[in-house]
């Protein structure tokens, strides 16, 4: 009897050789330690911010649509439109940040079985592609800004130019962190396609 309320209690002795059971205590403190580590900021740009802020206007834009429609049974069209030009935004922006700490889709199964002189070239070549492609695609926003820049939205007195400028925003600040990837890979000798061991702690 007293073996069995000292198992409901937790204070069992654990058998040899049998995995160790996370108390309830335990998994307390874990959190308290983990409260207790500063906060560490220095590993985001301008340009995940300035999403940040975009996200939570978007966030009310679309609450007040819900609110609106569904609450008060009168919605706000506005606030739609301007919902799907801030995900605009944000997706468009956060790509660099994306760009920034290599963490768009990758496929890195071929350099585990190449030798170190094609990985490097290969992987070289990708960051030249990458750039470029960026490149091209910002001139591309550019020319499209200069054919429908002045077209007004649909709901709002406002020029969707708006909308294109931040989009050619985001593709300029992609390009220029990856630039600054393909530097720092180059300087390196490996990019996270030949070692991403190397860069799983670059999150943290």
């Amino acid at each position: 009897m007293e073996m069995r309320s000292q198992a409901i209690r937790g204070d069992a002795p654990e058998p040899e050789g049998a995995p160790h059971m996370t108390s309830v205590e335990e998994i307390v403190h874990s959190f308290e330690e983990a409260d207790a580590q500063p906060v560490d900021l220095t590993g985001y740009a301008a340009e995940d911010w300035f999403t940040v802020g975009l996200f939570w206007v978007m966030t009310l834009l679309v609450f007040m649509q819900f609110f609106t429609r569904y609450v008060m049974n009168d919605s706000l069209a506005w606030t739609e439109e301007l919902a799907t030009y801030c995900l605009i935004g944000v997706v468009f922006i956060g790509a660099s940040m994306c760009v920034r700490k290599s963490r768009h889709i990758q496929v890195d199964l071929i350099y585990r079985y190449l030798p170190h002189g094609p990985a490097r070239a290969l992987s070289t070549l990708v960051d030249l592609l990458r750039t470029a492609f960026l490149a091209y695609a910002a001139y591309l926003v550019w020319k499209y800004i200069g054919i429908v820049g002045d077209e007004p939205m649909t709901t709002i007195d406002w020029n969707k130019g708006h909308v294109y400028w931040i989009t050619l925003a985001g593709f300029v600040l992609m390009l220029g962190r990856s630039i600054q990837v393909t530097w720092q890979n180059w300087r390196n000798g490996f990019s996270i396609l030949e070692r991403p061991e190397a860069f799983e702690s670059s999150d943290d």
